[in-house]
């Protein structure tokens, strides 16, 4: 069975053709949800170049080169780790555009200071790297949706804002 395609990821796909850019997704509370909305649409491999699901520390230090010591300072869910989840998936892959996110999906692993629906995205764009924490209600299901669609949106948002990205 078919997905519908996003209308999000119609107009991805067309800020990212017209910047003749490809886009790297590098994953862990999403499991690839972001990659498999983007590849839900016919002929995306026109500029989506490839999904990381580095669910582990090891996979993103294996990975995506993020460094060990910078997940044990910080911990996985930390803007310092989806800053460079996000430089890595550009570092080891063709595209010149990518987002990273790293979350607490629940219903069990949060903290007080991470609460359960707790998601730090990474956004790596020519020239810049931004990141951002974002906090979702709601189960697992609804925490990875939302962070789907929040990480799409955003990424519309910066490459709508950056015509030279």
């Amino acid at each position: 069975m078919n997905s519908p395609v996003s209308p999000q990821v119609e107009q991805l796909a067309a800020l990212l053709l017209q910047r003749q850019a490809l886009l790297a997704t590098a994953e862990s509370c999403t499991g690839g949800m972001i990659a498999a909305a983007c590849t839900d649409m016919a002929g995306s491999s026109t500029w989506f170049e490839r999904g990381f699901v580095t669910y582990s520390n090891d996979a993103k230090t294996d990975l995506l080169g993020v460094d060990a010591a910078l997940i044990r300072q910080h911990g996985a869910v930390s803007e310092p780790v989806a800053r460079a989840m996000a430089q890595g998936a550009v570092a080891r892959s063709r595209a010149q555009v990518a987002v990273a996110v790293t979350g607490v999906a629940g219903p069990t692993g949060g903290s007080v200071e991470k609460p359960v629906g707790t998601v730090w995205f990474g956004f790596s764009l020519p020239g810049q790297v931004l990141t951002e924490r974002q906090r979702f209600d709601g189960d697992r299901a609804a925490v990875r949706r939302a962070t789907v669609h929040h990480a799409l949106q955003r990424l519309l948002n910066l490459l709508g804002q950056n015509p030279d990205a």
